[in-house]
C-alpha cells in the first residue's frame, strides 16, 4: 500500500514505504462507496491539476518475505567493508525492529497537525540501526540515502495499478496537469521506479517528503505541489489511499476534491472524521470522473453568511471579538524594588544549595544586567529604531518576530554574568530556566488593574463578545496568575502569550492566533493596545478592523498623538472604560480615520 505521510520536510526513502509494513489506512468500513451516478459537488469542477499519491495509487505494493534476509545480507557486506563483522542472522531482527518502530513513528506523526519528515541519517541512527554500536551506525548512516533506496526496492514489489495509464492519458487530453505528492523515505527510489515503467515524463512535478521535509497530513506539501504546477489547492484534486494522511491532508489544504483508492488496509490507526468525495476500489474510475467534470474548479459557492453577519455586527457597533494587550491596558505596573531584592535573595539561596556561591547583591546585579540585554534583544528582533529615533510610518508590517524563551533568557542573557561560578552553571540555568522565569516575572513590577477594565469585560460577556488577551510576555503563566488574582480570568476566553506562542508583537500571528481561537471575523474585531509600533502593527497585519490605543500605558501621549501611517490607530482613548461609548452605533468607527477620542 502507499505510505502517505504529511508532516514537514525531512529526507526519507521513497516509493511505497515498505517500512509501513503493509498499510496504514484506507476506508472500507470508514468511508462509503460513492455511486457512479451521483457526483459529489467537488468532483463537478474540473481541476487545473491532479495530484496523486505514489504507493496505493500509482503503484500497488506487495511485501517480499525474503526481502529482509536479502537486505540483512547486504548490510552485513557493507559493515564488513569497514571492518565490522555482523552476520545477516544478527542484523535481520535489528532491521525488522527498526521498520516496526519507524511504522509506529509514522502513525504517530500522522496525528500531528504539521508533521515534519525525518532525514535519512536519523532513520538509520534512531530507527533501523539504533541497537548497533556507534561505529556500525555511522557506517550505515554514511550511506543512508543509498541504503534507503535499496530498502524500498528490496522489501516490496511495485506494480502499476489498473487504470493509471488511462488516467494519465485522459488528463493529458483534457489539459489537466498531473503531479505526485507522497510520503517517502526515498524519493530517489520512487523516481527510479517511475522511469523504469516509462511514467516519469507524465508528471509535471514530483513532491516527496524526504526531499522537501514535509510529510502528510501537513497541508503544506500539497500546497507546494499545487504552486509548482501554477495553481492553488482549491483548483486541484488529490488522490490517495489513506484516511489519516491523504484525506486529512487534502481537507486541511482545501483541495477541490479528495478521492480515495482502496489498497491493503481498510482501518486507519485511529479514528478519522474527514471523508473523501469518492472511494474507488482501483484508480480505474478516476478518468471517468475527470471526463464528467465541467465547470471551472475553485469557484466557491456564494456563501455570504459570514460577511453579512460581520456587517450586521459592525452596524450594531458590536465587535466580533475584543483583543486586549495586558501590560499598559489591562494593568499598569510600577517597579517593585522589594520584590526584586527578594528574588535576588532567593536566587542566591537556590544557587547555594547547588554548590554555587553568589551573594544576593550579585544575583540582583546579574538579573538587572539581563534586563538591559533583554531590551536590546527585543529591539533587534522587532526591528525597532534606535532610542530617540521616530519609527518610520512607511516601514510597513513586520513578520517572523520571534520571542525569547526561558532557556535563552537565563543561559544567554543571565549566564555570562554567572560564568565565573563554574562549568556547571550553564547546565543549572538550563535545567531551572522555566521555574526561574516565573519567579522573575512575578518580581518585575507591582501591577494595578486599570479603571474600567472589569466593566468592559463584563459588558463584553453580557453582549456575547468573546475576549482574548494578546500580550508580549516573558511568562504567560504569571499573567494568568494576575488575572486570577484580580478576579477577571473567567471573563477571558483566549490567552495568547508570546513566550508560549514563540512569536511576539508586532508579528501579526499573535493577533491572528487569537482570532482563530475565537472564530472571529477580523474585519469586525477590535484590538486595544498601548504601543503603536507593536500593537497597531500586529492588529493591522492580522486584518483587525478597529484598533484602539489607550493612554497611560507604556507610550507617552506625544507618541500616541504623533503615530501615523501604518502605526496610526483608529481611536486614542484615555481609559479602557471609554470603549463602551465607542461601541454605541452613534460613535462607531467611520470609514475615514479622524481617530482621536479622549473620554
Amino acid at each position: 500500500m502507499t505510505t502517505t505521510d504529511l508532516t514537514r520536510p525531512a529526507p526519507l526513502p521513497g516509493a511505497t514505504d515498505p517500512a509501513d509494513d503493509g498499510a496504514i489506512l484506507t476506508l472500507a468500513s470508514v468511508a462509503p462507496r460513492v455511486a457512479a451516478r451521483r457526483t459529489p459537488p467537488g468532483l463537478g469542477a474540473r481541476p487545473d491539476a491532479l495530484l496523486l499519491d505514489f504507493g496505493g495509487v500509482i503503484f500497488q505494493t506487495t511485501k517480499r518475505p525474503e526481502g529482509y534476509g536479502e537486505l540483512a545480507t547486504h548490510l552485513s557486506e557493507v559493515l564488513g567493508r569497514a571492518g565490522h563483522r555482523w552476520s545477516p542472522e544478527t542484523l535481520e531482527p535489528v532491521l525488522r525492529g527498526g521498520v516496526k518502530a519507524l511504522k509506529d513513528w509514522k502513525n504517530a506523526s500522522s496525528r500531528r497537525l504539521a508533521p515534519l519528515e525525518l532525514d535519512h541519517r536519523t532513520i538509520w541512527h534512531d530507527f533501523l540501526a539504533s541497537p548497533l554500536p556507534l561505529a556500525a551506525r555511522e557506517v550505515l548512516a554514511g550511506s543512508a540515502g543509498t541504503l534507503l533506496a535499496r530498502l524500498t526496492a528490496t522489501l516490496s514489489e511495485h506494480t502499476v495499478r489498473p487504470g493509471i495509464p488511462e488516467l494519465l492519458a485522459t488528463a493529458a487530453e483534457l489539459g489537466v496537469t498531473v503531479g505526485i505528492v507522497s510520503n517517502a523515505h526515498s524519493g530517489r527510489a520512487h523516481r527510479t521506479l517511475l522511469a523504469a515503467h516509462g511514467l516519469d515524463e507524465a508528471f509535471g512535478v514530483q513532491v516527496y517528503s524526504d526531499e522537501v521535509g514535509l510529510r502528510k497530513p501537513h497541508p503544506g506539501i500539497i500546497a507546494m505541489a499545487a504552486r509548482a504546477l501554477g495553481t492553488t489547492p482549491e483548483r486541484t484534486w488529490y488522490v490517495g489511499d489513506t484516511l489519516d494522511r491523504d484525506v486529512v491532508a487534502g481537507r486541511r489544504a482545501g483541495v477541490g476534491a479528495v478521492i480515495l483508492t482502496r489498497h491493503h488496509s481498510d482501518v486507519p490507526p485511529y479514528p478519522v472524521t474527514d471523508t473523501a468525495d469518492a472511494v474507488l476500489d482501483t484508480p480505474e474510475g478516476i478518468a471517468d470522473l475527470l471526463r464528467a467534470s465541467t465547470r471551472p474548479a475553485g469557484t466557491p459557492d456564494a456563501a455570504p453568511g459570514a460577511a453579512a453577519e460581520a456587517a450586521a455586527d459592525a452596524l450594531a457597533g458590536r465587535p466580533s471579538a475584543l483583543l486586549l494587550d495586558h501590560g499598559g491596558v489591562v494593568v499598569t505596573s510600577v517597579p517593585d524594588d522589594a520584590a526584586r531584592l527578594a528574588f535576588g535573595r532567593h536566587l542566591s539561596q537556590r544557587l547555594a544549595v547547588a554548590g554555587y556561591a553568589l551573594s544576593p547583591e550579585e544575583a540582583v546585579e546579574a538579573v538587572a544586567g539581563a534586563r538591559v540585554r533583554h531590551r536590546a534583544w527585543k529591539d533587534r528582533h522587532e526591528g525597532a529604531p534606535a532610542a530617540g529615533t521616530p519609527a518610520d510610518p512607511a516601514a510597513g508590517l513586520v513578520e517572523d518576530v520571534e520571542e525569547i524563551d526561558a532557556t535563552t533568557f537565563w543561559v544567554e542573557l543571565v549566564g555570562p554574568a554567572l560564568a565565573h561560578l563554574g562549568d556547571g552553571i550553564e547546565d543549572w540555568l538550563r535545567a531551572e530556566a522555566y521555574a526561574l522565569i516565573l519567579e522573575y516575572a512575578r518580581s518585575k513590577s507591582l501591577p494595578t488593574l486599570r479603571p474600567g477594565v472589569r466593566d468592559v469585560l463584563e459588558a463584553a460577556r453580557a453582549g456575547g463578545v468573546p475576549v482574548a488577551i494578546v500580550s508580549n510576555t516573558v511568562c504567560g503563566r504569571a499573567v494568568r496568575e494576575e488575572l486570577e488574582a484580580f478576579g477577571i480570568d473567567h471573563l477571558v476566553g483566549v490567552h495568547v502569550y508570546s513566550d508560549e506562542l514563540g512569536y511576539r508583537k508586532p508579528d501579526p500571528v499573535t493577533a491572528r492566533t487569537a482570532l482563530t481561537a475565537l472564530g472571529a471575523d477580523p474585519r469586525s474585531a477590535w484590538f486595544v493596545g498601548d504601543k503603536p509600533h507593536r500593537d497597531v502593527l500586529a492588529a493591522r497585519g492580522a486584518g483587525v478592523g478597529t484598533v484602539v490605543l489607550v493612554r497611560g500605558g507604556s507610550s507617552s501621549d506625544a507618541t500616541l498623538d504623533s503615530a501615523d501611517g501604518t502605526l496610526r490607530p483608529d481611536h486614542v482613548i484615555a481609559e479602557v472604560g471609554d470603549l463602551l461609548a465607542l461601541w454605541s452605533p452613534a460613535s462607531r468607527p467611520s470609514p475615514t480615520p479622524p481617530r482621536r477620542h479622549d473620554g
